[in-house]
């Protein structure tokens, strides 16, 4: 309604500090979400009443919003089915850069802090910070309409959109910090987004890899943990714990996304990795070797050095520890991947294996400094503790 990112921010808050203020006393009401935007509505028009300059713009919002006591956030669009989803495909507008776009969306529509932002493009949290005021100022400049887009405006905005999805549920499945590292109610949005938006195009490739992605990774969710709540290795998890009904449906849209592309994209490729996981009854049955050859696709595809980094794990369980660690040695050499703490750790657990206990207890203490979160923490430095 009012076209200013920064004024809707501050007008929804207000209506939540009102809400804070009145719900207490005068009961919550019959539909909260309808009070919130009535009141947030309402205070936008008295400030608009109150700034002369912004006259011609209060005479624009008062056509656009007429005054009414209910307001029903579905009568923007009844086509996508997810209030979340259509909210990420207003956002991610396409007035903005991809890397703008999809900052913007995880903080303003998902509430994913700057700092897990910032992991997730491994970016300094004040760099990510400057991306989203300057992604506000350009959507203010360039009045920018927020509609949900259709038919090629919609394919246009897909990628963007994928990725906000997958970085959702990549904070979810690994938290950046805090006391928890699983996050299940965002890896369960990131799943009810991918459904939906796998329904609503159901002939984009990618978007059926990404759903097979997210679907066989999280099959994974019960084995994840011990009993203390400390992460699981993928080798030493309990496969009779992994969700067969979710594996089916992983299974069943790779093969989908596999039918409509040719060569595969980065989503489906990972979904195919994870695939050769889920097929494998034991960890010992795992066909590394054709998860190295997907992973040398997916490093052509997308030049990430975290993919080059899971790569290396996988030639040492393919080919031998010292290959692996050949790897990783080149990619600190590199310096790309500094301080991101699963370096130290691949490093730590393939010096293990390799019997220099000293070297990879000091790596895995290096990967308990670097991660914020403090079960992953704890885990790094318990299998620091048993190689002593």
């Amino acid at each position: 309604m009012v076209r200013d990112l920064d004024l809707a921010e501050d007008l929804a808050h207000e209506a939540l500090v009102a809400a804070l203020e009145t719900w207490p006393r005068d009961g919550i009401p019959d539909r909260p979400g309808a009070w919130l935007m009535t009141t947030a509505k309402n205070r936008a028009l008295d400030r608009a009443r109150r700034s002369k300059v912004r006259q011609r713009e209060h005479d624009a919002l008062a056509a656009e919003a007429p005054s009414q006591t209910t307001f029903d956030p579905t009568t923007l669009d009844e086509v996508v089915g997810d209030d979340l989803l259509r909210l990420i495909l207003i956002a991610c507008h396409p007035v903005l850069s991809s890397d703008a776009r999809v900052s913007l969306t995880l903080r303003l529509v998902v509430g994913l802090s700057v700092e897990e932002i910032a992991r997730a493009y491994m970016a300094a949290e004040t760099t990510i910070q400057q991306r989203i005021v300057r992604a506000k100022r350009t959507l203010r400049e360039a009045r920018a309409p927020f509609e949900v887009p259709r038919g090629p405006e919609l394919t246009a905005r897909l990628e963007s959109v994928m990725q906000v999805v997958y970085l959702i549920f990549n904070e979810g499945y690994a938290s950046t910090r805090g006391p928890r590292w699983l996050r299940e109610e965002l890896s369960d949005d990131a799943l009810r987004l991918g459904r939906t938006l796998a329904a609503l195009v159901p002939d984009e490739a990618e978007v059926q890899g990404l759903l097979a992605l997210m679907e066989l990774s999280a099959s994974r969710a019960r084995a994840r943990l011990d009993a203390d709540g400390l992460p699981v290795l993928l080798l030493d998890q309990n496969r009779a714990l992994w969700d067969r009904l979710q594996i089916g449906r992983g299974l069943a849209a790779l093969a989908r996304a596999a039918s409509l592309a040719s060569p595969l994209g980065p989503y489906t490729l990972q979904a195919a990795i994870n695939a050769c996981h889920a097929r494998a009854a034991r960890a010992q049955d795992t066909d590394w070797r054709r998860i190295v050859a997907l992973y040398d696709a997916l490093v052509e595809a997308t030049g990430n050095p975290v993919v080059e980094l899971n790569r290396a794990m996988a030639v040492a369980m393919a080919y031998g520890p010292a290959d692996g660690l050949a790897l990783v040695d080149q990619l600190i050499e590199d310096g790309e991947l500094q301080g991101y703490h699963w370096l130290p750790s691949v490093r730590g657990e393939l010096l293990a294996r390799l019997g220099r206990h000293d070297e990879a207890r000091a790596e895995l203490h290096r990967a308990a400094e670097l991660t914020q979160n403090e079960r992953e923490r704890e885990s790094l430095l318990a299998r620091a503790a048993r190689l002593a």
